[in-house]
């Protein structure tokens, strides 16, 4: 066992809570204390833009664990207070309130904040953004008010929020200013597809959308495109990426580059510091080269190495990415990275809303996408984990079950 006495950790997230539930779970004795900017304690983000906005989730039901956990398993919570600074040669650090903490190790997990809009009007009333708690509640309470909402960004978050808004009976209009939607996650066949399921829910989507500004006086009114059309709203979402938060590490000294550089085992360039979850930009096999994931099975499974590391059994990180995102009636789930896909395969069928897509680079199997086909899912998960590549015409094949091609 590790000779480490205390761990501080700066961030309340998935990555956060689970370094602090991994070392105890490992058989860390020392202490841990969590420090995190918001008020709430650790929660679940994916349900901010779904189940929280149709009121099916609350402040209590999305939490990580219940406020018990953090007293039975000796986790000092430390809420609503931001780490101001780090003092690496005295290893502490140092809050806005105040607070002085001392470390053996230090955990960043600082994940990412929205990605500001670039334009005229963004920042007047009713122009919202979506990653906390807060900017979820402050969503939700003027979705209940307002009728004419658009999206600008079709990403994951903007069209699980339009497809939310479409279902709560609103007016939503969809503005991408790339050719397709979900353009850098998934084929141009899941793309097509979730166009015409929006649009089927009453949607309105146009892609290659060039805004120009937000128009308003005391609140947005509009989105002004370059075309001179004008799209009327009482309320948007910017759902146009997300930054790391990498300003503490960096004012720390620590490597960044699109995130806080570290190495297989969540090193960062000082040997006492590790970092894990969305800010961190790692070494990944299915990247060929470095990558910075954001997705709660990254955030939980980096965040265990960490842990490992710093209770000294290190073991490098090479979990297969996943994701999901439940949009109204159809769930996508994907495995693997779709970077440098040169032939898609279709199994299933994309007019019943059930099919999944194959990825291959050079022949080998790199990415899967399921659209209501968990089982495929399943099966991509391992696949793509073991290295299997079977052949195109093998998965194209529905008299083939897919869980036979396992064996390679």
């Amino acid at each position: 066992m590790s000779t480490i006495e205390k761990v501080v950790i700066v961030g309340a997230g998935q990555a956060g809570f689970q370094v602090a539930a991994s070392l105890r779970q490992g058989g860390f004795e020392g202490s841990v204390v969590i420090i995190g900017d918001e008020h709430n304690a650790p929660y679940q983000r994916p349900p901010l833009s779904k189940a929280y906005l149709k009121s099916l989730a609350d402040e209590t039901s999305i939490q990580l664990r219940p406020e018990g956990f953090y007293v039975d398993n000796r986790i000092e919570l430390i809420r609503g207070d931001k780490v101001e600074s780090i003092d690496r040669s005295n290893k502490v650090v140092v809050t806005e309130s105040g607070k002085q903490f001392s470390y053996d190790k230090l955990a960043i997990t600082t994940g990412t904040r929205p990605r500001p809009l670039e334009l005229p009007g963004a920042e007047l009333p009713g122009v919202h953004a979506l990653r906390s708690f807060l900017h979820a509640a402050n969503l939700r309470d003027e979705l209940q008010s307002y009728e004419n909402i658009v999206i600008i960004g079709g990403g994951f978050i903007g069209l699980e929020v339009a497809a939310c808004a479409a279902g709560l009976g609103k007016a939503v209009t969809v503005l991408e200013y790339a050719p397709r939607l979900m353009g850098r996650a998934v084929s141009t066949i899941s793309s097509d597809f979730f166009k015409a399921y929006h649009e089927s829910i009453g949607v309105k989507v146009i892609t290659d959308a060039r805004m120009e500004r937000i128009v308003g006086t005391d609140r947005a009114q509009a989105v002004a495109l370059s075309s001179g059309t004008q799209i009327p709203c009482d309320l948007i979402l910017v759902g146009v990426g997300a930054l790391p938060n990498v300003e503490l590490a960096q004012a720390a000294g620590l490597d960044c580059d699109n995130g806080i550089l570290v190495d297989e085992y969540a090193v960062t360039s000082d040997q006492n510091i590790l970092s894990a979850g969305d800010c961190s930009n790692h070494p990944n096999a299915y990247a060929n080269g470095r990558f910075r994931l954001e997705s709660v099975q990254n955030a939980i499974d980096q965040a265990k190495v960490a842990a490992s590391t710093m209770l000294g059994n290190s073991s490098p990180y090479h979990a297969a990415p996943w994701f999901w995102s439940d949009q109204g009636e159809i769930k996508l789930q994907t495995v693997g990275l779709p970077l440098g896909t040169d032939e898609l395969v279709v199994r299933g069928s994309v007019e019943d809303r059930k099919f999944s897509v194959f990825h291959y680079r050079e022949g080998k199997l790199i990415a899967v996408e399921s659209i209501n086909s968990a089982g495929d899912h399943m099966v991509a998960r391992k696949l793509i984990t073991t290295g299997i590549s079977p052949s195109p015409a093998k998965v194209s094949d529905s008299a083939i079950e897919l869980k036979s091609l396992l064996a390679g």
